[in-house]
C-alpha cells in the first residue's frame, strides 16, 4: 500500500519537473500529470533493464522517472498535434 502512495507521489513531482523543463504550453491537469510521472518512471524502468541500467527487481530513480516522463510528454505532445 505504501508503495503504490510512494510511486503516486514520485509520480506527480516528476511530471511536474517534466511539464516545467519541457517547452510549450501543456495544458494537462493535476490526474494526467501523475499519470505522466508514473509512466516515465515505468519508461525509464524497463528501459534501464533492457540496457542492463538496473537489476531484475530494481526500479529506476528519481532523476530517471524525469527523464522517462520528458520522453513520454513529447511522444504526448507529438501524438496530440497529429490529432488536431
Amino acid at each position: 500500500m505504501w508503495s503504490l502512495i510512494v510511486a503516486i507521489v514520485v509520480g506527480f513531482i516528476a511530471g511536474l519537473i517534466a511539464r516545467a523543463i519541457h517547452p510549450g504550453d501543456d495544458k494537462l491537469g493535476f490526474i494526467m500529470t501523475t499519470l505522466l510521472g508514473v509512466v516515465g518512471a515505468l519508461v525509464a524502468t524497463y528501459l534501464g533493464r533492457m540496457l542492463g541500467w538496473y537489476g531484475e527487481n530494481a526500479s529506476a530513480g528519481f532523476i530517471a522517472s524525469v527523464v522517462g516522463a520528458i520522453i513520454v510528454l513529447f511522444i504526448y505532445n507529438f501524438i496530440a498535434r497529429r490529432t488536431g
